[in-house]
């Protein structure tokens, strides 16, 4: 059985892989499935933004679609990023650009509490939804550590692995991660 990943971002698709090898799905990005469409993230909340995100994609296709939404969200700056966080520093930024922009926000703030927060949602070809959330906390630190993971991996230092996902292996991130989470709950309701 084939899942249609509804994101262009291929670590995520990487990460989709690994935690649902163990079912027997082939996970696919929309590109692969011929599925070409931007969607504008207009939610104002992670949940709601997996939702626009998978139905955009479920629309075109009769397979299953799985879409993510997440993001950084820093005790100090009120929860910002937040569902900004792809967009924090500006569309088509870098990360070492939206890396740098919420360091410059942080400079010499005491509290660097933060946490990753994720929602996934699935859509079966019947037009059937599910939606789960994982989290993950954390502090920012003062800068990158670490050569693994994607976006903000780099500063993102996890209480739970006593390093920075960047400097985690794929198996560790996966295994505490917000998107770990979020996709095993899943596995688990599809299971």
């Amino acid at each position: 059985m084939r899942i249609i990943a509804a994101t262009k971002n291929a670590g995520k698709i990487r990460e989709f892989e690994k935690i649902f090898s163990g079912l027997g799905f082939e996970i696919i990005s929309q590109a692969e499935a011929g599925i070409d469409v931007d969607v504008e993230e207009i939610g104002d909340t992670f949940a709601k933004n997996a939702l626009i995100k998978a139905r955009a994609v479920a629309m075109l296709s009769d397979e299953y679609v799985l879409a993510d939404d997440s993001g950084l969200c820093v005790d100090a700056l009120d929860g910002r990023p937040g569902v900004r966080s792809a967009r924090y520093a500006g569309e088509g930024a870098s990360d070492s650009e939206k890396i740098a922009k919420l360091l410059g926000e942080l400079e010499g703030e005491t509290n660097r509490k933060a946490k990753f927060v994720a929602n996934i949602a699935f859509i079966f070809p019947d037009g059937r939804e599910l939606i789960t959330q994982g989290e993950v906390y954390g502090r920012i630190l003062d800068k990158p550590r670490g050569e693994n993971g994607f976006g903000y991996d780099p500063v993102f230092y996890s209480d739970e692995l006593e390093k920075t996902f960047a400097e985690a292996s794929s198996d560790e991130k996966n295994r505490v991660s917000h998107r770990g989470r979020a996709l095993a709950a899943l596995y688990d309701m599809i299971k």
